[in-house]
């Protein structure tokens, strides 16, 4: 599939910087206009600087001629901001996709879902139980209404855990405790590697149709546990309190449909590899980054 233009919203993110890494690698970056909020060292890329929260006008004018808008842009937890700005940050990339006929990813998560056990397919509903993913659903739910309204296109992307930006390997410390049940094993959950990220997300961009949500991950689960062991990170087990689910998985129908390359199922050792290569390049600093020097 041909790549797109696209106008990326919110690139010196931490997604955003394995994009630059990856997409540059692979030449897709030559198709990517890259917004920042101030000047940036990496000069081959081709940077536009706008605040998207206080100059929608602006965004829209420096994305004319792009087919897509993919909103990186956004609030995670434990970064500066509020999270309500998700919602305000998706509906400035709306506008501004109404202006110049692109059709809008959003970044959305996983986190909508809630603590729901099985496999949760988009159809499932969204049942949040944190602040953050409280406003990634009603991020959701208002930019499905704008885009009805102003006719864009609008895919919500659900994106599970991406290994070395998660709260396993990108929040590991010296001490580290992790929930282990009662037959040994730790919490399992849907994962995704950086590279394999950026792949999926080049494949969604250029896709010619998509459902209003999307789940993004690898297929299968991945055990935390076995995470942190394969990246030689030491932890601690403790005692599984009831309210942990043992096992969230998501369904990959949707994503297999559109054709995806890279939905293959990985390996705990394989996720990191992925991690360890872009941390590696200095790209997002870490206390994996810091292990993997040693």
């Amino acid at each position: 599939m041909p790549f797109p233009s696209v106008l990326l919203l919110g690139a010196t993110g931490r997604i955003g910087r394995v994009l630059q890494q990856c997409w540059s690698a692979s030449g897709v970056a030559d198709s990517i206009l890259w917004q920042c909020r101030g000047p940036q060292v990496n000069r081959r890329l081709n940077w536009v600087e706008i605040d998207p929260l206080c100059d929608v006008e602006a965004l829209a004018r420096a994305g004319q001629g792009r087919a897509v808008i993919l909103c990186l842009a956004g609030v995670a937890p434990g970064r500066p901001g509020t999270f309500e700005d998700n919602i305000t940050l998706a509906e400035a990339a709306i506008r501004a996709g109404a202006e110049i006929g692109a059709r809008v990813l959003l970044a959305s998560s996983a986190a909508v879902y809630g603590n729901q056990a099985g496999v949760l397919a988009e159809t499932a509903p969204m049942r949040p139980i944190t602040a953050y993913g409280r406003a990634k659903a009603e991020m959701e739910r208002r930019g499905r209404a704008l885009g009805a309204e102003l006719g864009v296109p609008v895919c919500s992307l659900r994106i599970g855990n991406i290994a070395g930006l998660d709260a396993i390997l990108g929040n590991w410390r010296p001490g580290f405790q992790l929930d282990q049940f009662s037959d040994g094993r730790t919490p399992r959950r849907s994962y995704i590697g950086v590279q394999s990220l950026a792949q999926v997300l080049a494949e969604v961009a250029a896709a010619s149709q998509l459902p209003v949500a999307l789940n993004i991950a690898e297929p299968g689960v991945i055990e935390m546990g076995a995470l942190l062991t394969a990246a030689g990170l030491n932890w601690t087990p403790q005692s599984a309190p009831e309210s942990t689910i043992a096992e969230i998985c998501l369904d990959l129908t949707a994503l297999k449909a559109i054709g995806s390359l890279a939905v293959r199922e990985g390996q705990a050792d394989e996720l990191v590899a992925q991690w360890r290569k872009i941390a590696n390049m200095g790209l997002i600093q870490s206390q994996l980054h810091q292990r993997c020097k040693g």
